[in-house]
C-alpha cells in the first residue's frame, strides 16, 4: 500500500501473543454485541428507527442546531460554535484562562482527541488529567487511545501493572485489575478535588431542551462536572437529536453496540449548569457541513460512536487503532478520514479495508460503511492512486479477455504461489495457505454442467 498502515501495524501491535489478545479481546467486544442484539427482541426494529431519526434530523439540522442553541441558552448554558479544530483550542483555551483555571479534569471526548485539544493546553501551561480509566492509562503511557471506547485495549495486565508501577507507585509485579484500578482511583480522587474545571464531550443533544446528555460507564464525567465550577462539553453538530422520545431509541442501542450492556451505568441528562456553576457547551463543525453536503457520504454522521464496527473488522483487529495515524480508527474512521483527517496519508485510510461489509451489517444506525469506503476510493478527495495489484485487478476485470488470460496464468502457477516470497504478493502469502485449487475454471464447471 501507498500509506504506511501496514507499516505502522508491524511496530505497534507485533505478532504472536500480543496481536492474539487483541484479536480476542475486540471479538469478545463483537460477541457481546451479538449477544445483546439477540436478547433484545426490538433490536432490528431500533435500529431502522435511529437510522430513520438521523436522516430527519440531518436533513433538518440547520433548524435543530438553532433550537438547541435558544433551549440551552434559556436553562442558562452559553453555546459556542466552532468551525474548525482551531476555533474550538481558541475558544476552550479563551474560556479557562478567563476563569484563571490551571488544572482540568477531562472525561472521553473522541471531538477533543480530534481536534488535538490535549496538547494544546499543555502548551498553553494548562495541566490537563483524563479521568476515564482507560484514557488515563494512554495518558501515562503518553500514547493516543487505540479504540472509540476502549481505549486501551491494545495493552496487557502486565503492561498496565508495570505503567502503574512506574507513573502511580503501585506495588511491583502487581497485575490484579482490582488494584489496579483501586490505584489509579486514589490518584485521580485528589485530582478531580483540586481542578478549576472539567471538560467533557457529549454522546448526544437534545434541540427540544436543550439538554446534553453524557454516557459513562465509570461516573467520571458527573463527578468532574459536579465538583468543578466550570464544566466544557465539547460535541460535533452532528450529535443532535430532535426529541427526548428519540434519545430513548439511541440509549437502547449505544451500549447494546458498544460493550453487549443493556444500558450503560450512567447517563446523565445536564439542562443548563447546576446552581453557581457555568456550563459551556461548544458545537464543532471541522469539516462535517462538507459531509453533510456530499449525498454519499452524509449518512456517515449518523454515526454514534459505539465501536462495533472495529469490534468486527478484520483489518482492525490485526492492525490495531494506532496503525490509523489519527484519532478515529477503523471503518468509520477511514471513512470520515478523507474530510475530517489533518494530513494527506490518512486521508487514504479508505484503502484500509477489506471491503467485506461486516461493519456495515452491524451498524446500529445502518450506515453502509463498505459502500462510502468504496466511493471514497474512486474520489478525487483521497488524494492517494489505488495500489498497483488493485489497478491491476480493476483493469484485468474491465476486459473479459485480459481476465481470461490472468486466471489462467494463476491456474497455471497455482502449485508454486504458496511458495512465492518475491514480489508484491509476499507479505500477503507469508500469513496464509492457499486452498486447493479445483482444477478448472468456475466458467468450465458451469459449461459442464449444462
Amino acid at each position: 500500500m501507498t500509506f504506511s498502515l501496514d507499516r505502522r501495524a508491524a511496530e505497534l501491535l507485533p505478532r504472536g501473543e500480543r496481536l492474539a489478545a487483541h484479536a480476542a479481546a475486540v471479538g469478545a467486544l463483537r460477541d457481546k454485541r451479538d449477544a445483546a442484539g439477540r436478547a433484545e427482541p426490538d433490536f432490528e426494529r431500533l435500529r431502522e428507527q435511529a437510522r430513520a431519526i438521523k436522516a430527519h434530523t440531518l436533513d433538518h439540522l440547520d433548524v435543530y442546531l438553532e433550537r438547541f442553541e435558544a433551549r440551552a441558552q434559556q436553562a442558562g448554558a452559553r453555546v459556542h460554535f466552532a468551525a474548525d479544530a482551531a476555533e474550538l483550542r481558541r475558544v476552550v483555551t479563551e474560556l479557562l484562562v478567563a476563569k484563571g483555571a490551571r488544572r482540568v479534569v477531562k472525561s472521553k471526548s473522541m471531538l477533543t482527541e480530534e481536534c488535538a485539544l490535549n496538547p494544546h493546553l499543555e502548551r498553553a501551561g494548562i495541566e490537563v488529567v483524563d479521568t476515564d480509566l482507560g484514557e488515563r492509562i494512554v495518558q501515562l503511557g503518553h500514547e493516543p487511545p487505540s479504540h472509540i471506547i476502549m481505549p486501551a485495549i491494545h495493552r496487557t495486565r502486565g503492561d498496565i501493572g508495570a505503567l502503574f508501577e512506574r507513573e502511580l507507585a503501585s506495588a511491583p509485579g502487581d497485575t490484579d485489575p482490582g488494584r489496579l484500578t483501586a490505584a489509579a482511583r486514589r490518584d485521580l480522587r485528589a485530582r478531580f478535588l483540586a481542578a478549576d474545571a472539567a471538560i467533557s464531550g457529549a454522546n448526544f443533544a437534545v434541540a427540544e431542551t436543550g439538554t446534553v446528555v453524557i454516557v459513562t460507564n465509570e461516573g467520571n464525567a458527573d463527578l468532574g462536572s459536579a465538583l468543578a465550577p466550570v464544566h466544557i462539553a465539547c460535541l460535533g453538530i452532528e450529535k443532535l437529536v430532535p426529541a427526548l422520545p428519540d434519545l430513548a431509541v439511541f440509549l437502547r442501542l449505544l451500549a447494546r453496540s458498544a460493550t453487549g450492556q443493556p444500558i450503560s451505568a450512567y447517563t446523565t441528562l445536564m439542562t443548563g449548569p447546576r446552581r453557581g456553576a457555568e456550563l459551556h457547551v461548544v458545537l464543532v463543525d471541522n469539516g462535517r457541513t462538507r459531509l453533510l453536503a456530499d449525498p454519499a457520504h452524509r449518512s456517515a454522521l449518523s454515526c454514534i460512536r459505539c465501536g462495533a464496527c472495529l469490534n468486527t473488522c478484520p483489518v482492525y483487529r490485526r492492525a490495531g487503532g494506532h496503525a490509523y495515524g489519527w484519532a478515529l480508527p477503523g471503518p468509520i474512521g477511514a471513512v470520515l478520514a478523507p474530510v475530517l483527517a489533518p494530513d494527506a496519508e490518512q486521508r487514504s485510510l479508505p484503502f484500509a479495508s477489506s471491503l467485506c461489509g461486516s461493519c456495515s451489517a452491524v451498524c446500529p444506525v445502518k450506515i453502509d460503511l463498505h459502500d462510502q469506503l468504496l466511493a471514497w476510493r474512486g474520489s478525487d478527495s483521497v488524494p492517494v492512486a489505488p495500489p498497483p495489484g488493485t489497478r491491476l485487478a480493476a483493469a484485468a476485470l474491465r476486459h473479459p479477455l485480459a481476465y481470461r488470460a490472468v486466471a489462467l496464468a494463476a491456474r497455471l502457477v497455482w502449485p508454486w504461489l504458496g511458495r512465492l516470497r518475491v514480489g508484491p504478493a509476499r507479505a500477503w502469502l507469508a500469513s496464509r495457505e492457499l486452498p486447493e485449487h479445483p482444477g478448472e475454471s468456475f466458467r468450465a464447471r458451469m459449461r459442464a454442467r449444462r
